[in-house]
């Protein structure tokens, strides 16, 4: 079996960085996400990199998924849960079916390969995981409210997972970055917002935190410091001003 970094989401953004870094350690590579030209882009610009074009949000995609990682001969000593996406607007207004696939991708399959890799992580007692959460894990989140909640459950859980698997040499650790320039934005539907652009960190900072925090076996990573004291801050205030504070955010 070969030892390899599987990257969910590469095909831009944190994901694409993501298996920048990893290539320049000359770390193995298997590529996820929907859009293949992209992917094999990447593939071709990093080398040593495989590509696996699939939908993540489908309900048997991790069990899919891991089927061709065995089937290839591929042994995950690096999962990175990086897919997800978010989107702006009244959640009474929003797309129903939208809605569901957000959750099915930032929380089920996130889970769903947890659970696949976390067990051959245990027997061969190496490995990490590294969960890619936000700052609006830390807050609710009015007009973006299902992914402020779906990012509050990848924390918890990732926390929790962090302790299960310390004691057998795993390490966990969930990266909760704040604005980052991506297509982030794009996606959610506000792109080009002012405010966040002036605070948006540069996608190679975020992701050299997160494999730092990883390599220590941080449980939290918090990239940056105006995201740390946003995110400290919301442990003091009462939970009733937080949700006005973060539903006053004009995106």
């Amino acid at each position: 079996m070969a030892q390899v970094a599987l990257i969910t989401g590469a095909s831009a953004g944190l994901g694409a960085e993501f298996a920048r870094q990893l290539a320049r350690r000359g770390t193995p590579l298997v590529l996820v996400a929907r859009r293949e030209d992209r992917l094999r882009a990447l593939a071709d610009e990093v080398g040593n990199a495989r590509v696996v074009a699939a939908d993540l949000s489908a309900h048997d995609a991790a069990e899919r998924l891991v089927a061709d990682l065995d089937a290839a001969g591929d042994e995950v000593e690096l999962l990175i849960n990086n897919a997800g996406f978010g989107q702006i607007g009244r959640f009474a207004s929003l797309d129903a079916k939208r809605q569901r696939e957000m959750i099915d991708l930032n929380v089920g399959t996130l889970t769903d390969l947890c659970r696949v890799i976390a067990p051959r992580m245990i027997e061969r007692k190496s490995g990490g995981i590294l969960n890619i959460a936000s700052t609006a894990a830390f807050q609710p989140g009015p007009n973006m409210a299902v992914y402020f909640a779906t990012k509050a459950y990848v924390l918890s859980f990732t926390e929790a997972l962090h302790e299960e698997l310390k004691p057998h040499g795993v390490h966990v650790s969930a990266l909760c970055p704040g604005p980052t320039r991506t297509e982030f934005g794009d996606v959610a539907g506000f792109g080009g917002n002012g405010m966040f652009d002036r605070i948006a960190m540069e996608a190679p900072a975020v992701v050299a935190a997160g494999l730092a925090g990883l390599a220590r076996n941080k449980a939290v990573v918090v990239p940056g410091a105006i995201n740390k004291i946003g995110a400290a801050s919301t442990r003091f205030a009462p939970r009733s001003v937080v949700r006005k504070i973060a539903g006053a955010i004009k995106y």
